[in-house]
């Protein structure tokens, strides 16, 4: 008998908290975490094996990207923030050269297989580099972008009483994850491992050699080297940085309108001709004077 008033008392106790908590606060956050946590297992079974298969393939290149070949395509990774290996990316190019051929080769006459196959290679080899060089020039107007908003969140918390080490800390923390704060959290971590803030900040400006990105790291050393003030450096740096954008932003309006010129070549102006021109062509068609003319002459002979 006390086990079944256990029993209701437990019953009688789960069905009051359903019944004062909602069913959202109560299940759905650990059904949630559950979900979450089986996707991600399928994600990582799905994606696990095609790249330990990409990987595998990829070490056969490995003594092409010793030399220069292999550092140059690993720092135009690195400025794009691809997480790939210079092999994976030598091995890309050559699925797309033999994809290329495969599909051609067999419809290609004799004399021009040769000529063909240049051709396969090349775009092979260059389509990589034109997504590559695509991504980084993204990330560099990225960082373009971000820069002046970043300067003015430093020089606010500068301002404010903090450190610079605090206001950068501080900037990454709060900021969304972008390309900037990226680069901005491997400098404090450089700093904090012992490199010299000026050493961090050149490596900064060498890696993307941006005029802007420039312009902000050689204030910073300039101010830490001469012993001024961070935050009289970072307010003049923050009214150049918005003057500099402000002008980027004329120039983009400056050409908007010879951009818009191809547009309105190829697809309004003859729309609009076609508007004002088919109805008098129609009624020239309908009623053409020179039928009467030649009509007239006719019935005179």
């Amino acid at each position: 008998m006390q086990i079944v008033i256990l029993i209701l008392a437990f019953a009688t106790g789960v069905l009051l908290a359903y019944a004062i908590l909602p069913f959202d606060q109560v299940l759905r956050p650990t059904l949630s975490l559950v979900h979450e946590k089986a996707a991600t297992d399928r994600k990582k079974k799905w994606t696990d094996a095609p790249r330990a298969l990409i990987k595998g393939l990829a070490m056969f290149n490995k003594p092409l990207c010793i030399g220069p070949l292999g550092a140059r395509i690993s720092k135009d990774l690195a400025l794009a923030k691809v997480d790939m290996s210079p092999e994976e990316f030598l091995l890309i190019k050559e699925l797309i050269i033999g994809g290329l051929l495969g599909a051609t080769l067999p419809f290609i006459q004799a004399d021009v297989i040769l000529f063909t196959s240049l051709m396969g290679f090349a775009i092979g080899y260059i389509l990589p580099e034109f997504w590559l060089k695509g991504k980084i020039s993204k990330v560099k107007n990225a960082i373009v972008k971000q820069l002046p908003d970043t300067i003015d969140l430093l020089g606010l918390c500068v301002n404010a009483g903090l450190d610079f080490m605090l206001a950068l800390k501080w900037v990454i923390e709060k900021t969304p994850p972008s390309a900037l704060a990226d680069e901005l959290n491997l400098i404090m971590q450089e700093i904090n491992v012992g490199k010299s803030r000026r050493n961090a900040l050149s490596d900064l400006s060498k890696k993307y050699d941006l005029p802007d990105l420039t312009t902000f790291t050689r204030t910073l050393i300039q101010a830490d080297r001469m012993g001024t003030s961070v935050a009289e450096a970072l307010n003049i740096l923050s009214e150049d940085m918005r003057l500099a954008r402000f002008r980027r932003g004329e120039q983009v309006a400056l050409k908007a309108p010879l951009k818009m010129l191809v547009p309105l070549l190829l697809f309004i102006f003859p729309v609009v001709a076609i508007l004002v021109g088919a109805p008098i062509f129609l009624d020239f068609m309908q009623n053409n004077p020179m039928k009467n003319l030649v009509g007239g002459a006719s019935q005179k002979r």
